[in-house]
C-alpha cells in the first residue's frame, strides 16, 4: 500500500512539473510573438541585468528572478519589459517551512534626470514596501490624492517637485493595478503578472508616467544641468 501512495505521489509531481514546463513554454512563445508585434526585442533570460535596476520592488524576499525581457522603443520611448518574481519563506509554530512567490510584470524607461528613491502606488499595494526600507510618508495638498496614493520618499523636497499637481491628477486616473518607482535615472510601472496579450496597457502606462514628469524635474535635478 504504502508503495502504491509512493507512486501516486511521484506521479502527480512528475504531472506537475510536465504541466509546468508546458504553461511556461507557452507564455515565452506568446511573449515572443507580442515582441515582434511591439517592434522589441525578446529574450527568455535577463540578458538586460533587470535584476540590478536600483528599485525597492526588486530588492524584496529571500530569492527573486527576472525573466521574458522585452527591450528596444516603444513609440519612442525606450522600454525594458520583463517578468519578475521574488520569494518569501516562512516557518510555523512546527518548523513546518513554506515559501510563497509573488509574481510581477514590470515595465521601465530611462530619463536624464538624477532621481531620488521614491515610490508611489495604491495604500493597499505599497504600503509596507517602502515602509520596510524606511522611507518616509509624504503628503500633498490635494485630499483626493492623499486618500489614494502613499508616496514614500526620503528627499521630501524632491517628492514635491515630482509629484505636481499634473502628475496627482494623471495618477488619479490610471489603473488602480499599477504601482510606480524611481530611482536614478529609472522610472518603474509594475502591477501583477499580466497575459502577454496585456502588455500594452503596462506600456502605455509607463509612457505617460514618463511624460507626465515635471519639466522643474529637469531643470533642477538633470543630468545634462548638472554636468
Amino acid at each position: 500500500m504504502d508503495v502504491l501512495i509512493w507512486v501516486a505521489v511521484i506521479a502527480v509531481a512528475i504531472g506537475a512539473a510536465v504541466w509546468s514546463y508546458r504553461l511556461k513554454r507557452k507564455r515565452r512563445e506568446e511573449l515572443a510573438g507580442m515582441a515582434r508585434q511591439l517592434g522589441l526585442a525578446y529574450s527568455p533570460e535577463d540578458t538586460a541585468g533587470c535584476l540590478g535596476l536600483p528599485f525597492a520592488l526588486l530588492q524584496r524576499g529571500d530569492d527573486r528572478g527576472a525573466e521574458n525581457v522585452l527591450s528596444g522603443a516603444w513609440q519612442g520611448v525606450p522600454v525594458l519589459e520583463f517578468d519578475y518574481w521574488y520569494e518569501v519563506e516562512s516557518r510555523d509554530a512546527n518548523g513546518h517551512t513554506t515559501r510563497t512567490t509573488y509574481r510581477f510584470s514590470c515595465a521601465t524607461t530611462e530619463v536624464e534626470a538624477a532621481l531620488s528613491p521614491l515610490t508611489l502606488g495604491r495604500e493597499n499595494v505599497f504600503t509596507r514596501l517602502a515602509d520596510s526600507l524606511g522611507l518616509a510618508d509624504v503628503e500633498f495638498e490635494l485630499d483626493e490624492f492623499n486618500r489614494a496614493f502613499t508616496v514614500k520618499c526620503k528627499d521630501r523636497k524632491f517628492a514635491n517637485d515630482f509629484v505636481d499637481q499634473r502628475m496627482m491628477h494623471w495618477l488619479l486616473g490610471t489603473d488602480a493595478a499599477f504601482s510606480f518607482e524611481v530611482s536614478g535615472r529609472w522610472m518603474l510601472v509594475s502591477s501583477k503578472r499580466r497575459r502577454p496579450t496585456e502588455l500594452i496597457p503596462l506600456l502605455g502606462t509607463l509612457k505617460g508616467f514618463r511624460d507626465q514628469v515635471p519639466s522643474v524635474v529637469f531643470d533642477l535635478y538633470g543630468l545634462r544641468a548638472s554636468g
